[in-house]
Order: C-alpha cells, then sequence, then structure tokens
C-alpha cells in the first residue's frame, strides 16, 4: 500500500521524499503549497497540527492500522525501523545516527532557515528588513556548524560513521544550500566530498527533484510572503 506523503519542494521536504526514493517504498505525492496557505487547511492540520510539512499517513503502520505522522525527523525514523534501512546496522551506529539526526533537528536546520531569512528573504521584503546583527548571527552559527560537520566527515565517509543513513538523508537538504547561507567550502574539503557523494546517488537525486518545478521565487513572490511570514493568530 502506497503511503501518502503530504511535501513541498523545500529542505524539509526532501528529506522524506528521498527517504521513501532511498527505501523503495511505494508513495503518493500531496502537494502542501506553503506559499499559497495550504498548510493551514483544516484537512493537513488533522495530520500535521503544527502547520508545517512534511506528513504521511501509512495505511499499513504498527499492527496493521493506519498512523500519521509529522515532524520529519520523526518520520525518518519511523521509516527506518519499518524497513530496517538506513537506522544503522547496530546498536552503538543507531544511537550514533539518532545523536546526528538530532542535531540536524536541532542545530543546522533551523540555523540554516534563519540565515536564509535574514540573509535572503527579509531584505526582499517590502518594507526591506537588513538586519545586519541578525545575518551576521546566524552566518556565523551557520558556520560554526558547518565545521563541525566537516571535522566528523574528517574520520568517517558519512555523518554518523562509515555507513550511509538516515542522518545523512536529513542533513544534506540542508548542507546542500550552503551558498544561499553564504559560506565557503574551501576550508571544508570533507564536507565537501561528502556532499558530492550523496549528491550523486539516484534515490538523492529524484527525492530532491520531486516537484521542483512547483517552487516558486519567493524574494520576488509577494503574497507567498505574507503567507510565510506574516503573523497568524
Amino acid at each position: 500500500m502506497s503511503i501518502d506523503l503530504h511535501y513541498w519542494p523545500t529542505p524539509n521536504g526532501w528529506k522524506v521524499s528521498i527517504a521513501l526514493e532511498e527505501m523503495g517504498l511505494p508513495y503518493q505525492v500531496h502537494y502542501v503549497n506553503i506559499g499559497a496557505g495550504d498548510q493551514f487547511k483544516p484537512e493537513f492540520l488533522k495530520i500535521a497540527p503544527n502547520n508545517r510539512m512534511p506528513a504521511i499517513m501509512d495505511p499499513d503502520g504498527p499492527d496493521g492500522k493506519p498512523i500519521a505522522l509529522f515532524e520529519s525527523g520523526a518520520i525518518l525514523q519511523y521509516l527506518a525501523r519499518k524497513t530496517g534501512q538506513f537506522g544503522g546496522p547496530s546498536e552503538r551506529d543507531r544511537i550514533a545516527v539518532d545523536q546526528w539526526l538530532m542535531w540536524q533537528m536541532g542545530g543546522l536546520g533551523p540555523m540554516a532557515g534563519q540565515a536564509h531569512h535574514f540573509l535572503k528573504y527579509a531584505p526582499a521584503m517590502d518594507p526591506p528588513h537588513d538586519l545586519p546583527y541578525a545575518k551576521d548571527r546566524y552566518r556565523n552559527e551557520v558556520a560554526r556548524l558547518l565545521g563541525v560537520l566537516n571535522k566528523q566527515l574528517a574520520e568517517n565517509s558519512h555523518v554518523a560513521g562509515d555507513f550511509y543513513s538516515i542522518a545523512d538523508m536529513a542533513i544534506w537538504p540542508w548542507a546542500i544550500l550552503w551558498e544561499g547561507q553564504e559560506q565557503t567550502l574551501d576550508d571544508k574539503p570533507h564536507l565537501a566530498r561528502w556532499l558530492d557523494a550523496v549528491g550523486a546517488r539516484d534515490a538523492v537525486q529524484k527525492g530532491k527533484a520531486l516537484g521542483a518545478e512547483k517552487r516558486s521565487d519567493v524574494q520576488k513572490d509577494r503574497d507567498a510572503q505574507k503567507v510565510l511570514f506574516g503573523k497568524r493568530d
């Protein structure tokens, strides 16, 4: 039975589309146009009460009963357990995978997201919000985090060890956008090597390409800016 993937082509969405492709799981895509406000529709909020995508509905959940999940990290852990793939070959490896997955969820994802906002989107808003302190704060924190990642990859072929895992699937979609975060790879050769290696995987390419034609330029789309960045009750 196909998994219902509620998705939009963003780094968080790519995590799950990549995982589904890597694991060979059948899925049906339901696009959640976050620039148009689809994430606030009642039918989506039933499965994702935090009004964030991605989310999934698996008709073949635990005990054969349907289950809905939101939060990309939780979805990745669930799919790894469901399939027995990419969670780590040993208990120690699984602990390492969870550790780096949490690092992405609590560190790189939020910090890179804020860097994108203050470096790219806020200055393009009407009126512009060009805030040097915020730009420096998040640019510098992303640089620190990518330095941590580069150091880890100096001793391991992949993030959690010498094996490919859901930790790589979670981190790669954010790290690949280093240019938009105003970073450099000149001093991060191990990160550059890993970005290329993961990006060369067929499933990663397919997962990232899913719905790519639907993306709009939020820097120019005033309506999308109001939905994404405006105050909402």
